[in-house]
Parts: structure tokens; sequence; C-alpha cells
């Protein structure tokens, strides 16, 4: 008791003091048990030293937070604010030293990381914040999921863990300590972390909180639907399609009562195409599916044929009763559409590619660092995965460029940087880092049972995601995406971020260019066109498979199978089994092109094309083309199995270019200098049947050369934004001439390493943009007219497109696969596969592992890179 009242010490205590204090507690404890037996006096001094201390401590460092106030900002409503990522690294609050929130710029940054911010902005006042999580009591049961989402009940959970969370002030270079919260803090430091704890950070943003299957829409047929009285009552079982003997999957047609069978698979499964052709005669557009009907009308399956897709009906009690159906006592006995899917793609494509149900061995180290699934993002993944297994995606962004030298060539918000982000994923995925075997994980499978430290499982590429998404229509959403078209929208941000040094590009080891050779049949002359490709998209024959005796024999046992009221297993079914040669001699065969426009003759007439490849990249990819459209342009999936090589030879897909007893067809003739640039009104035409306008459709005909239909469709894909895509064309070359080009804009151009006449005509075509006249050069390579509007200018000049793309032999070796599970590009889930160090290793999210069975049968991109002679 009365060594407490020595510590009640006043505001103004120091040293003398507690000398003082020393002397009372000598003289008082000296002889007694106390002191001489245990403690002693010397203790006590030193203890009351070290209170004196400390308390100098921290007047000395609020006086230096005091200094250090004119970094300190309030956060406003606007400002981006980054607390669970570190900017340049994939450190978070649970790593160790947790996370430095800049109170300046606050941007957040790692221990290892935040003097490098200090250093570049002279910012000394950052919020530390530490995370620990708590142990889950092994005793507490777990839920299972019953549910194919996330994020939603009887989903994934995706609530987080308990945590122990603690904050403090943080003054560089000495790292200096102060707690928070703390009343004797500045007040203009207190706003300023209470605003940074209280905002939404910008990370979370960015995150997904849910993935299901997208929810139903109101029909809006459902409200004014029609139903006829025609006295139908419809039985509450024994169900029967009225066309045939099918007694499984039938719709109830809510016009006029019609009992029919659903659509038809490609394997012969399903139903009859009854209830569908009964839709095309009398276009009653609502149907519900009979067994699927249950006393919770939410989970019945209601399909709208005009709309194409399964729809909400508010009125369905009322819509059933008009036919007689209580709908409250009828039991579920078929799936629906949704549940049919996924229980497909669970049953036979997730299992298989993911491989479930087989012990994989994790791996763990550089090069085999998970991505974690951010909601929607495998494509995402898949792709990140195998861009930077390659050796020039490697060299650029890790070997050769260390992440401090990227942080000191961004600029202030290095979020926002393309290259800082780029190098910050490689680093994150190939140092190792992030990928270590942990010694003990607690059934979360994240955290340390005994220390709550966080155990790497995966890094999130949340700041990376928001970057390369931002302004695009598509990836700046939560949606599922084509793995296809992301990966080419990456080399366009990553080609476009090497504007001025072209020669760094690792894009360029998928570029490569496709020569066309379109042989007018009437004259006999011929026209090449060339552009630039990354990727070589193949149709898939299915009259080439391999085993179509097989197939048919399965189709005839399968319809014995299901007149008997019997269901295949999925051992028994058969898939098509096409050679990956067989794609490739679809592409390389020729065509007849109809209604050509021969300038040879001055007239329209039939033309035969052929493809090939005019150079080999370093990495060759193949995309496979499952995705087809049937009649009506409805998308279907190829359920197909492709024969793919592990080693692959290219070497007959080289063109030869101009031959010697060749003729050109002349550049002009007289139909294009009186109505401008040809158009193959064709693909015009099939282009409109799709949907486009006609001034698109011409637009995309015209700047991909008349080379094709697929040409045409991809400019038509990635233009659909352009501010001017709707703006008519313009007749005659005239007015094409009197375009005006503003010289700063050719100057800006001329800054980025291209020639002044080239950039002239960029402009001249693009109309001013100077972005679009960018990507005009990129797209038009070795184009002689890009050439035609200053002739003062020299040629001899080497623009970046100017310069050769890789090109060497046409042999190739399989080195990653990217698989698909699901009916749509834009659903279902993306799985890669790559060939590391001798072995296949599956990368599925967060998950690597050895891979025992690797699926490269069912791949939808295929990787290849080439043998060095």
């Amino acid at each position: 008791k009365e060594v407490k009242g020595l510590f009640s010490f006043s505001n103004d205590f120091c040293l003398s003091d507690s000398i003082f204090f020393h002397q009372i507690f000598a003289s008082r404890f000296l002889l007694s048990d106390f002191g001489n037996g245990k403690c002693g006096v010397g203790f006590w001094w030193w203890f009351l030293i070290l209170l004196d201390v400390l308390r100098l401590l921290l007047v000395a460092s609020m006086d230096l937070l005091r200094f250090h106030l004119c970094k300190v900002r309030i956060p406003e409503p606007s400002n981006r604010i980054y607390k669970q990522e570190c900017c340049i690294s994939f450190d978070n609050p649970m790593s160790d030293g947790g996370i430095f929130v800049d109170l300046c710029s606050f941007l957040a940054f790692g221990r290892d990381y935040v003097m490098w911010q200090y250093a570049k902005t002279g910012n000394s006042v950052y919020l530390n914040i530490k995370e620990r999580t708590k142990p889950l009591d092994e005793g507490r049961p777990r839920d299972t999921p019953k549910l194919l989402a996330i994020g939603l009940e009887g989903g994934f959970s995706t609530s987080e863990p308990e945590r122990d969370i603690s904050y403090s002030i943080v003054i560089l270079p000495e790292f200096v300590q102060l707690p928070f919260p703390n009343v004797d803090l500045p007040e203009k430091v207190r706003l300023a972390v209470d605003g940074v704890l209280a905002a939404v950070g910008a990370e979370r943003k960015e995150q997904v909180s849910a993935w299901t299957i997208d929810k139903k829409q109101i029909s809006a047929f459902a409200y004014n639907l029609q139903q006829l009285e025609n006295g139908v009552a419809t039985p509450s079982s024994g169900w029967k399609c009225s066309k045939c003997d099918k007694t499984d999957n039938l719709w109830l047609n809510l016009t006029d009562g019609m009992i029919l069978c659903g659509r038809q698979n490609w394997d012969g499964s399903g139903g009859n195409n009854h209830a569908l052709k009964h839709y095309e005669e009398t276009k009653y557009p609502l149907a519900v599916k009979l067994g699927t009907i249950t006393a919770d009308l939410e989970g019945a399956d209601v399909y709208s044929y005009p709309e194409d897709e399964t729809v909400e009906d508010p009125l369905l009690a009322q819509h059933l009763a008009h036919f007689g159906i209580d709908f409250s006592s009828l039991k579920k006995t078929e799936l629906t559409t949704a549940e049919r899917e996924l229980d497909q793609n669970v049953n036979f494509d997730w299992n298989r590619i993911q491989e479930s149900g087989k012990e994989l061995e994790p791996l763990y180290g550089p090069g085999y660092t998970g991505l974690v699934n951010l909601g929607n993002s495998c494509y995402l993944a898949s792709i990140m995965q195998v861009t930077f297994s390659t050796r020039d995606f490697q060299l650029r962004y890790f070997e050769n460029l260390k992440l401090d030298e990227a942080f000191q060539l961004s600029p202030a918000d290095p979020t926002l940087d393309v290259n800082m982000q780029l190098t910050k994923l490689a680093h994150g995925l190939l140092s190792g880092k992030y990928s270590l075997p942990p010694e003990k994980v607690s059934e979360a499978g994240t955290v340390d049972g005994d220390t709550g430290k966080n155990v790497p499982n995966g890094i999130p590429p949340l700041m990376f995601k928001s970057l390369i998404g931002a302004g695009h229509p598509e990836f700046a959403s939560a949606r599922q995406q084509d793995a296809l078209e992301f990966f080419q929208h990456l080399l366009g941000v990553v080609e476009k971020s090497h504007m001025t040094n072209p020669e760094d590009d690792p894009s360029r080891c998928f570029r490569f260019y496709v020569e066309e050779r379109i042989l007018c049949s009437s004259s006999g002359k011929v026209k090449y066109n060339k552009r630039v490709d990354n990727v070589l998209s193949l149709n898939i024959p299915l009259n080439a498979a391999i085993n179509n005796d097989e197939v048919c024999n399965f189709l005839k046992k399968k319809a014995l199978k299901e007149s008997a009221g019997e269901k295949l297993s999925d051992g028994e079914i058969v898939r098509p089994r096409v050679p990956l040669a067989a794609c490739l001699d679809s592409f390389s065969s020729s065509e007849e092109v109809s209604d050509f426009y021969s300038t040879g003759i001055n007239a329209r007439t039939t033309a035969i094309k052929s493809t090939r490849l005019a150079t080999f990249p370093d990495y060759l990819v193949l995309h496979m083309r499952k995705f087809v459209m049937e009649a009506g342009w409805v998308p279907r999936k190829l359920d197909v199995f492709i024969d793919v090589p592990d080693s692959l030879d290219i070497s007959h897909l080289r063109s030869k270019g101009l031959q010697p007893n060749e003729e050109l067809l002349p550049e002009t003739g007289e139909e294009s200098v009186e109505n401008g640039p040809s158009v193959d009104e064709s693909v015009v035409v099939q282009l409109m049947e799709m949907g486009f306008p006609r001034v698109r459709c011409e637009k995309a005909v015209i700047n991909t050369s008349n080379s094709g239909l697929d040409p045409a469709m991809q400019w038509l894909l990635s233009h659909m934004d352009d501010p001017d895509v709707d703006i008519p064309l313009e007749s005659g070359s005239g007015k094409k001439g009197t375009t005006f080009i503003d010289e700063n804009l050719v100057e800006t151009l001329i800054s980025f390493g291209f020639q002044a006449r080239l950039a002239r005509r960029a402009l001249k075509e693009t109309g001013g943009d100077i972005e679009k006249a960018a990507e005009w050069i990129f797209s038009h390579p070795e184009d002689p007219a890009a050439m035609d509007v200053d002739d003062n200018v020299s040629t001899s000049c080497s623009t970046p497109m100017a310069q050769c793309l890789p090109d060497g032999l046409g042999k190739y070796k399989l080195m990653a696969f990217v698989s698909h599970m699901g009916t749509s590009t834009q659903s279902g889930h993306y799985v890669a596969h790559i060939f590391k160090e001798g072995r296949w290793v599956i990368f599925n999210d967060c998950k690597v592992a050895l891979s025992g069975d690797p699926p490269k049968d069912m791949g939808y991109l295929y990787f290849f890179h080439r043998i060095s002679s």
C-alpha cells in the first residue's frame, strides 16, 4: 500500500523527484525482509529512473510529432485511402510489422517498404495498423455450403474471422511510436486517424462480396400475359409431351396449357424441341418447367422464349391456377435449368478440370504463389499465372526490375501506374515471399493456431484488377469475363505502356504477322493483306473427330436407355475427340469469297482467300472456338475433346509472300475513287444480321481490309465504346484530304518515337484523336499508304511497329493451357495448368498443387513456346 503511494506522481515529475522518492523508500525498507530478501533497494532505484526516462521520451515524441504536423492531412471524402494492402507489395495488416498508412498521401506500405516512401516524399507521420486473428475454437461446428454461391445464405461464407487490432502513430525515420487512441495527441492527428479508420478502404471498394448465378429478371410478358379460355386442366402428376412420348424435361406453356418437351442437346439428350417449336408457331412467350413447381414458387423454372432466358413471373400462382394447378401440394422432381447446368459442371467438368477427388500435393516457393479469387476473378488469375510463366514477362518485371526501382519510376500514386503494379504482381508471384509452407495451420486454413500469425495462402490482386480494368465497361465490373478477351486487353495495356520504349515491350513475344492472300477468280491477280495478331483462333471441325463411330453408338445407346427411363453415368458418356491438327488444317484451308470487289476488273466477282502466318512468335497462343452461334444467334458451347500434342510443328503454315509469277491487283479502282473504300457487302450483311448497325459494320470491314467475318467481328467488339463509332463514313477521298492536323499533336506523337509522316497520317485517319492515332499506327504495320502524307520526310526510319516482330522456327512445345467450366465464357470457372520444372502444376485461384492428371484435351486456350534450334 505504501509502495502504491510512491507512484502518485505529479505532472512535473522529474529525475530529482525520483531520487527523493528513492531516499524515502530506502530509509523505510532497507532493513526490512522485503528489501533484504527479494528485490533490494537498487531495483526500485532503477525502476524509478526507467519511468522517468519513459516520461521524457514521451514528451520528446510529442514534440517531434508537433514538428511534423505540416505533413499530416485530414482526409476528405474524395480521397482514396489505402489501409488494407501495401501499394508496392502484398503486405497487409496481418503481415509482420503490419501496414503503415501515410497520413499525407493516404497510401499504405509494408514494414520493409515504408522507408522508400519517406525517402521519396519526406512524409514522416504514419498510422501503423496491426491485426492478429484470434484462433478458432476447435469445438465449434462448421457450416457446410449448400449453394454454389459466395456471400449468400447457404453458400460459402465470406465472414471474416475475429481479429485483434492495434493502432499506433509512427514517426520516421526513427520509427518513434505513440499509442493510439491517446488524448495527448494533437487534434489534427486524431482527426486524421479517425478519418482514415472511418473511411472505406479503396481496396475494399473493388472487392466483390457475392458471387452467384445472375439474379432472374421479371419478364416483360408476365403482367400482361394472355391466357386462353380453352378449358385445359393440368393434372398434378403423370405428365407427358403432347407431341411425343417424353415424360421428363416437360414444359407447360402458360398461355394455352400445352405440355411439351424441352430442347435437345448436342448429344441427343434433353427433349425433342417441341416446346420451342410450339413457341415459333404460336409466339406464346412463357413456359414453366413441370417438376420444379413447389410451394416455394421462387424456385420454379420459368423461361421466356422472346427474352431467351430464365425469368421471374410475379403472377405465377395466378397463371398456374388458370389451369387448375395447386402449387402448394406439388413436390420437386426435376432440376431447374440452372441446377442442371451446375450439376453437370460439378459431376464432370469441374471435377475433371480441377482434378477434384484426388490427393494433390500442394506446392510452395518461387513461382508457386496462388491468386485469391476476388469474386469472379478466376479469368484474371489464370491468365496472369500463365503470362508470368513466360521468360519475357519474368525478365521485364521481375529479374531486370527491382521493386524499389519501379517505385522510384512511378508517379506520386503508384497504384495508378501500370509498370509499378505489374512489377508488384510479378514479385508477388515469383519471389516466393507469399508462398511459404505453413508449419501448423488451423481449420481456417490461413492462421497459425498457436500464434495467430498470418500464413500466406495466395495474394489478392486488388490494386492490379482495379487498374487493369479502369475505364473498361467489362473488366471494371465484378462480372465473370472471357479469359481470351482479358488476355488481349492485358497485352494492349502493356503495349501502350511501352509506347516510348517499344524495344522493352514483353507483349511482343506473343505477336505475329498474319498474311491473307486473295486470288481474284476473274483476273487471276492477287491481293495480300497483312495484320498483327497475338492469338490464333481455330474452329473445331466436329466432322474430323477420330471417334465418330463411338459417338454414334453412344447416341443410340443413350436413346435406348432414355426410352427405358434409365440414365447414363458419367463414365458412359462419349464426347467427340478432334485432333489439333484438324483445327490447324481448317484454319489454313482456302475459302471462297463471294461478291468480292476486284480492282482488276472494277466489278464484283468471286475470290479465293487463304491465310498463313508471315512470322512465328516466341509464344504461340491457340484459342479453341468452343463457343459457337446456333440458328437465331443463340450461343452454344461445344462439348468436345481436343487431342493436343506436347510438341507442335506449324512450319507448313509459313506464308510465301508475293511470288514471281503473281500480279498484284491495282490499289485503287474506279469504284473506290468515286465511292470511297470498297466494302465486302457479304460480310456487312452477316454483321447486320447479328444486330449491329450498318455504319459500324462498314467501318469494321474497311478497318480490317475486307479480310473476312472474324476479323471484322473482333474489330467491332473492341471498338464498341469509340465515341465516333456511329459517325457515318465520308464518301470519296476529297473530304479526307481536308482534315485539319494539329501540329502540337504531331509533336506529341514524335516525342513518343514515331515519324512525323506517320504521325500526320495517323491523326488524319483518326480525326485528330491522339490516342486513336497511336492505336492506328500499331494496327497498320508496313502499310505503304501510311507514308503518303508528307513526301519531304525520309522513310528510312524505324518506327515501333516497323521493327521486326520475333520470328524463328515453327516448332513449339506445350507450356500451359487454360480450361473453362460452364456453358458461357461469362460464367463458370477458369483454371490454369502450367508445365514447370518438368512437371504439370495446377493453378486454381489460390490453390497451387502438383497436377496428377492434367486435362490437356479440355483446354480453351493453349500456350506453346518455341523450341530453340
